[in-house]
């Protein structure tokens, strides 16, 4: 499901971040990388020019400027970088953070900067099966998949000390505390349980995520559950208590059409007065149809020869 701007009560309290992502200054990598090359060609034709020259002076000086042009021109081309599409590159200046790049291909900035590649591409992650109990304290096996990317390259990188870590950790956390508050199956009509309500309580593990993460700069997409059982352990007698209650709701269905089935047999019987049925034999009728309608065999009718009363 996809998170909401909601925060549940009970979600940790994340500090309030202490940088927030700004673009960073860079011009185009092309007009840079010409120029940085033109500054190479010029410093190769000082030191050539220096090395044909006649005079002493001249030829140290030429030799000297061109050495200058041509370190300079590679220390300026030191500041280009390629940026991937769904890449960013964070930028800082003497640890000081200075912006990041997110636009695509050859950018310059600062060569004496340095900058650190983050992907922003949308990623997946996967819960090992975690075995927890659920509110009732039954043992219950569950994993989830989260599908998040990150929004705020500058959070990601100052706020947390690894972001892809914290995720990991905070996604576990997130289905752990949702699996020990609801139950694996309620006994409350109206109450929420993992299994019977899997759409509301997915929305409630987003908001939860979303609460988790946000310090880092994520953005979380989508969350599921993908794995959701009881521990093997009371697997069995799980499945014989469902199994029961299965039993119980058809049977209390089957009596319920029957005793209907019954009450229209009997008036249309009295409507049509085809048989003066007293007391005792509306009594054998309703018996004889509650046990034709409800038993799980086929009904074996005996011949009464005599009558009801004999």
């Amino acid at each position: 499901m996809t998170a909401t701007t909601a925060t549940p009560n009970d979600a940790p309290e994340m500090p309030t971040p202490r940088v927030r992502e700004f673009q960073a200054h860079s011009i185009g990598g092309g007009l840079a990388l010409l120029l940085g090359l033109l500054g190479v060609a010029l410093g190769a034709v000082l030191i050539v020019a220096g090395a044909v020259v006649g005079g002493t002076g001249l030829k140290v000086a030429l030799i000297i400027a061109g050495c200058l042009v041509v370190v300079g021109a590679f220390i300026a081309m030191g500041g280009l970088n390629m940026v991937a599409p769904g890449e960013a590159r964070v930028v800082q200046l003497f640890g000081r953070y200075r912006g990041t790049i997110r636009t695509d291909g050859l950018r310059w900035v600062n060569p004496l900067t340095s900058r650190e590649k983050i992907s922003t591409r949308v990623r997946n992650h996967e819960t090992a099966v975690l075995k927890v109990n659920d509110a009732y304290g039954n043992p219950i096996e569950l994993a989830a998949v989260v599908v998040w990317k990150v929004e705020d390259t500058a959070q990601a990188l100052f706020e947390v000390d690894d972001f892809l870590e914290f995720v990991s950790t905070q996604t576990e956390a997130a289905v752990r505390h949702i699996a020990i508050e609801y139950p694996y199956d309620s006994h409350d009509e109206d109450g929420l349980s993992l299994r019977g309500n899997a759409e509301e309580i997915t929305e409630k593990l987003a908001v939860e995520l979303r609460a988790r993460v946000e310090a880092a700069g994520v953005h979380i997409i989508e969350s599921r559950f993908t794995h959701l059982a009881y521990a093997p352990e009371i697997a069995s007698a799980m499945l014989q208590r469902q199994q029961a209650g299965a039993v119980v709701a058809a049977r209390r269905l089957i009596v319920e059409g029957a005793v209907g089935m019954v009450e229209e047999a009997i008036a249309r019987i009295t409507e049509r007065d085809i048989v003066d049925l007293d007391a005792e034999r509306k009594a054998a009728m309703v018996s004889n149809l509650m046990v034709v309608l409800c038993g799980d065999r086929s009904a074996q009718p005996v011949l009464n020869t005599g009558t009801l009363y004999q």
